[in-house]
């Protein structure tokens, strides 16, 4: 599958757009003025792998409280600007690595320049974030009074290219665009139709309030998931109502989905029915969260009977197949023990936390990460097989 070729923009040292990997964006939920609760949930979405956060300046007090969050943010930070001018200079000031501003809705047009001047001048990059729901003209057409998708899509796309020729008038070339509608059709076609124009900007895939993680998920899978196995889209936001963690973590599993050649971890866990013989629910999601610091390429299996079970333990890298309260552990695709149900998960959780540990080093050493596990001695022992 082949991207859409775009020119690369720089975002605090993450490149986006170009040959670069697709990166994962999220934003933060607290008061920005909350300094320390803003960096504590930026702190956490790191953990979980995002790659920029974007942090709303909405009040004179959000600038301020901007230099300290850049300054203690492990992320780069991207600025949330809408209609207000200074504040947007306010957060180029504060050190941003990116401001989300359309430049058409700020109606004195020395300040745009100002701004993108400014942003030029620091090497900030801008992106046009459009909204389907809060386009600045024809709105009746995209907020459903008689609209099509085909309508709303179109609009989105003149509405983004308004605010290009804007930024392009003032030799501002360092853009990311957005088109973003809460239902998938209008989110599919619009990025579509920007895409055929073939203008070198990057894209930055969503779906803009997405809802509860119960629905919201899917709709996001399908858009975001249906755009990039097209080639299309260099950087992504899953947007949830939840934690940004819980957003990253969404993100990062669409993109290991697509992968021929999987980044990160991936969890294979049965469905569970009526053949289940051990307590799979709590067990999973122990599984989870041990995973959660696991960044190398690693699949692990976590199946509830003798039927499906073995097979994939025998093709994960690590993994446990239960039965009759008892179960066994593979790794490399042998078996490693046979243990019984109360000892089985926490074995394993051992096991991946180990592992997350060893690549929490490596990283912080600069070194690469291994894929899967290797075929030394494991950490866990071998114990004798339990008769069946």
């Amino acid at each position: 599958m082949e991207r859409r070729k775009t020119v690369p923009v720089n975002v605090g040292g993450v490149v986006v757009g170009g040959a670069a990997r697709v990166s994962v964006q999220t934003m933060t939920k607290t008061q920005t003025e909350d300094i320390k609760g803003t960096l504590a949930q930026i702190e956490r979405a790191a953990a979980a792998g995002a790659d920029i956060i974007r942090v709303t300046c909405d009040t004179q007090e959000a600038a301020v409280a901007l230099r300290e969050i850049v300054k203690g943010s492990p992320l780069p930070i991207v600025a949330d600007i809408h209609y207000d001018a200074p504040l947007a200079l306010r957060a180029l000031e504060a050190g941003v690595a990116c401001l989300r501003l359309n430049p058409g809705n700020i109606t004195d047009s020395a300040k745009v320049a100002e701004i993108a001047g400014e942003a030029k001048r620091r090497g900030v990059p801008i992106r046009i974030g459009v909204n389907a729901g809060s386009i600045p003209s024809r709105k009746e057409l995209v907020r459903g009074r008689g609209a099509t998708v085909e309508d709303a899509a179109a609009n989105m796309v003149e509405a983004a290219l308004g605010h290009i020729r804007i930024l392009e008038e003032l030799q501002f070339l360092a853009i990311k665009v957005s088109l973003k509608a809460s239902d998938v059709p209008t989110t599919l076609l619009a990025n579509r139709k920007f895409a055929e124009l073939n203008l070198p900007y990057p894209l930055h895939l969503g779906l803009t309030e997405a809802g509860p993680p119960s629905t919201g998920v899917v709709k996001s899978a399908i858009g975001i998931g249906t755009l990039l196995a097209e080639g299309i889209g260099d950087t992504i936001r899953v947007s949830l109502v939840a934690d940004p963690e819980e957003e990253v973590r969404v993100a990062r599993q669409i993109l290991a989905s697509l992968e021929t050649q999987p980044s990160g971890p991936n969890l294979i866990a049965c469905p569970t029915c009526g053949r289940l013989e051990i307590d799979m629910v709590p067990m999973v999601k122990q599984v989870e969260a041990a995973m959660a610091g696991i960044k190398r390429p690693l699949t692990v299996s976590v199946m509830g009977c003798v039927v499906n079970g073995p097979g994939e333990g025998m093709h994960a890298d690590i993994g446990i197949a239960g039965g009759r309260q008892k179960g066994i552990i593979y790794r490399n695709g042998r078996v490693l023990a046979t243990l019984p149900e109360e000892q089985l998960i926490g074995r394993l959780v051992d096991e991946l936390e180990r592992i997350a540990a060893e690549d929490r080093e490596l990283l912080a050493r600069g070194l690469p990460l291994p894929s899967g596990l290797p075929e030394e001695t494991p950490t866990l022992a071998p114990l004798p097989m339990a008769r069946r």
